[in-house]
């Protein structure tokens, strides 16, 4: 078992402090900024907060997890949104099936970080976004061993087909956008 993975509950992803670490709506603006997306894959979908929010924005939005306890749970509290199990190392889905994919503090818990980013570059037409916890030590979140330095996001998407790659801070975490070169 990954020692990186997340393993509370859903009603934990839900308490009302960490959403408000959060500011799913400025993270959900700042994904979508600038792109026209209709389909969006949200990876390590938990609860489904995420998948909840850009599903509010009128988007076709799958969202996966490899915790069927998440599943159950966001099935259960965001009616609408497709939701399948799937690890983001091994994603179902075909080439460039969706306009961004989405992350939502669950980058940091893959083992290899280049090989990830490439399979989930593969299903993104348009744009990967990745909100994590920024890379110092605070009592909320992973431990630092596992929170990702923005130099390493960097190196492990150089190569991957992104003509722009960057790093959003926000108050409490970070957002790392990267964006491939595509026609509108």
């Amino acid at each position: 078992m990954n020692e990186k993975r997340f393993h509370g509950s859903p009603d934990f992803l839900r308490n009302p402090e960490r959403l408000a670490r959060l500011e799913v709506d400025r993270v959900v603006t700042l994904a979508l900024e600038g792109l026209p997306v209709r389909r969006v894959l949200d990876v390590g979908t938990g609860s489904g907060v995420f998948a909840e929010a850009f599903a509010r924005h009128g988007l076709k939005v799958v969202g996966v997890d490899i915790s069927e306890e998440m599943l159950a749970a966001a099935r259960r509290l965001v009616p609408g949104v497709d939701f399948q199990q799937a690890a983001m190392e091994d994603l179902p889905f075909p080439d460039a099936s969706f306009d961004l994919v989405f992350l939502g503090h669950a980058l940091h818990e893959t083992d290899d970080l280049p090989g990830t980013l490439a399979k989930l570059a593969r299903c993104a037409r348009q744009r990967v976004a990745a909100l994590e916890w920024p890379y110092r030590d605070e009592p909320m979140g992973p431990p630092l061993a596992h929170r990702l330095r923005p130099e390493q996001v960097t190196a492990a998407a150089e190569g991957l087909g992104f003509a722009r790659i960057e790093t959003l801070p926000l108050s409490q975490m970070v957002l790392y956008r990267l964006t491939k070169e595509v026609d509108t």
